[in-house]
């Protein structure tokens, strides 16, 4: 039995990041991101990171508007994202930059095998996987990827000048080892929360329309955020990866 006061906190921590995404998206409406796919990235990452996200978004995220890039650019200077962000903060942008695609296909894919249940089948429930959440999660993966190279790719073409296929190539080759540390860091905290925590423990089922389904995705997505951080770090630290 889920207790009441772990109810009450799971709806209180989705409404808080509803609302904190909210926030975020209202001050970028006045001032927008100098590069636009950040417009999405930092209301997504508020989703979970919540006030996590709002800080880093006060801090990094209005060094890197329009307005401020375009004034340095006139004085023929380096953007102030770029002078005045450090480097394990340019990681962690990084890293959230991966995991807002991360988190949107898993929101959309987990909420499609809600609705159309035949859809896990297609990857194997009930024949190779007795658990539905396994098979659920090679959707998640596919809708991750799909998504997190989308964004990859709208960082990358137009800063690097690239065509679109070689766009592609690019942001396959920046973004694909991030968002698979990334899935592997959420994957394994939803299974501890769904195996230990609410089966043993708890005695009941990870439910994905409930509202703690989503406060420990919301968990787990920072667990994503911990198992990307290093790889990104590699990455950018290669020049695989663009800084922002």
């Amino acid at each position: 039995m889920i207790p009441t006061w772990l109810h009450i906190l799971a709806i209180l921590s989705i409404a808080t990041g509803l609302l904190v995404a909210i926030a975020i998206a209202v001050d970028e409406w006045r001032h927008p991101q100098h590069m636009w796919i950040m417009n999405v990235v930092w209301p997504v990452t508020a989703l979970f990171g919540s006030f996590l996200s709002l800080w880093a978004y006060r801090r990094y995220g209005r060094l890197a508007t329009r307005d401020r890039a375009m004034a340095a650019m006139k004085r023929n200077e380096d953007p102030p994202h770029r002078r005045e962000t450090p480097f394990p903060a340019m990681v962690g942008k990084g890293a959230a930059h991966c995991g807002s695609g991360c988190a949107l296909g898993d929101l959309a894919a987990e909420w499609l095998a809600v609705a159309a249940p035949v859809v896990a089948t297609w990857f194997g429930w009930q024949t190779l996987f007795a658990e539905k959440m396994f098979a659920v999660w090679i959707l998640d993966f596919l809708f991750a990827f799909v998504l997190g190279v989308a964004f990859q790719y709208f960082t990358i073409k137009p800063m690097r000048q690239l065509g679109v296929v070689q766009g592609l190539i690019q942001a396959v080759k920046a973004d694909a080892a991030s968002l698979t540390a990334w899935q592997v860091g959420m994957y394994g905290f939803m299974a501890l929360a769904q195996f230990l925590i609410f089966r043993q423990w708890l005695g009941t089922k990870l439910e994905v329309a409930t509202p703690e389904f989503w406060f420990m995705m919301q968990i787990a997505m920072l667990a994503g955020f911990t198992t990307a951080y290093p790889i990104n770090w590699w990455l950018l630290s290669r020049g695989i990866k663009e800084r922002m």
